[in-house]
């Protein structure tokens, strides 16, 4: 009998990090938080075992690699290898077991936001840090979409950085510990972040909030220069607040997404109001506390939906950021060391 591979979101708890992944462990435990997490499911690290032992992709990547040799050293050898083994991936079908389980799941999900093909995002899930992003793809619908994205997911793992990352490792090739994320899209107004820290200076008394109009991608991505809000825990007020000039985008397309221009009368205009503000940052407080840690958060605010059911969160992970200096005379201490050092 085959190890269950898919889950529902509420079956997951942030200990099931090696079953499917960072993300999707944190999604389950924002659940079972009473967080808004748009619907979905989540495939496991099995189902990319079973596929690539299934369809023989693994057995066939280690050919490849044993036939590669030692010239796999070189990053020109590297980049070939990562189209290569890319390729053979996604050439292959999903077992026709795996492919019924997965549309099941699929019509569930239909099922229950009532929406006939609703469209969806699959997300990877990395159970460890790799280099180089995996991918995601978005507006995906419709049963053959969603289980040719996910073997596109699963291939994503196998970039030139990741590829060498694994040389260095000594890691078996053909291995990739990712899950996939896969959530109902939200038709998004404006997305964004938040970090219940300043991730330059290490202030743990502030949260940062940036979004722009669309989807979060532009945001994330550091295409634009997005809206910025700076408020103070204590007093819960806006310390000071950035309005950018926001003239592109992310929105749907019939397949997929895209960029496009922000109307004129939108570009000045913050794409928060501050009753969505506080609530951001109100429950951005309650997972800090919750997890005992700063926090680095991804929101989205549905076009269709009132406040406050509109604010849906689709990531929670400890933030990066600078540790503080106590004072002005630590970092004039550090600055020296340094100098004196080169």
């Amino acid at each position: 009998m085959a190890q269950k591979w898919i889950y529902r979101l509420d079956e997951l708890r942030s200990e099931h990090n090696d079953l499917v992944g960072k993300k999707c462990a944190n999604l389950g435990e924002m659940v079972h938080m009473g967080m808004r997490v748009p619907p979905g499911f989540a495939i496991s690290v099995e189902g990319y075992e079973r596929f690539m032992s299934e369809t023989g992709a693994g057995e066939e990547i280690r050919k490849y690699v044993e036939e590669a040799g030692e010239s796999l050293r070189r990053v020109e050898k590297q980049v070939e290898a990562g189209r290569a083994i890319r390729g053979l991936i996604e050439s292959k079908d999903m077992p026709e077991a795996m492919k019924q389980e997965l549309h099941g799941f699929y019509d569930t999900l239909c099922e229950t936001v009532g929406q006939p093909d609703v469209a969806v995002a699959t997300r990877s899930s990395g159970a460890v840090s790799m280099p180089g992003q995996m991918e995601t793809y978005l507006n995906v619908r419709g049963k053959r979409d969603v289980v040719r994205k996910v073997i596109r997911v699963w291939s994503s793992a196998f970039t030139t950085r990741a590829i060498a990352f694994r040389l260095e490792k000594k890691m078996e090739m053909s291995k990739a510990p990712i899950g996939v994320a896969v959530l109902k899209m939200v038709n998004a107004r404006c997305a964004g972040v938040t970090l219940t820290v300043q991730p330059t200076t290490g202030d743990l008394s502030k949260v940062v909030v940036e979004g722009n109009w669309g989807l979060g991608e532009s945001v994330v991505s550091g295409e634009i220069t997005p809206d910025s809000f700076l408020i103070d825990k204590e007093t819960k007020e806006v310390v000071s607040s950035t309005i950018g000039q926001k003239l592109r985008m992310v929105v749907y397309r019939k397949d997929g997404i895209g960029m496009v221009s922000v109307p004129k009368e939108m570009q000045s205009k913050p794409c928060l109001d501050e009753k969505e503000l506080q609530e951001i940052v109100r429950i951005a407080l309650k997972v800090e506390s919750y997890f005992n840690m700063p926090q680095d958060m991804e929101w989205v605010i549905d076009e269709d939906m009132s406040f406050p059911e509109n604010l849906f969160w689709v990531q929670a992970r400890p933030a990066k950021y600078s540790k503080k200096k106590e004072d002005d005379s630590e970092y004039l201490a550090e600055l020296m060391t340094r100098i004196f050092k080169m």
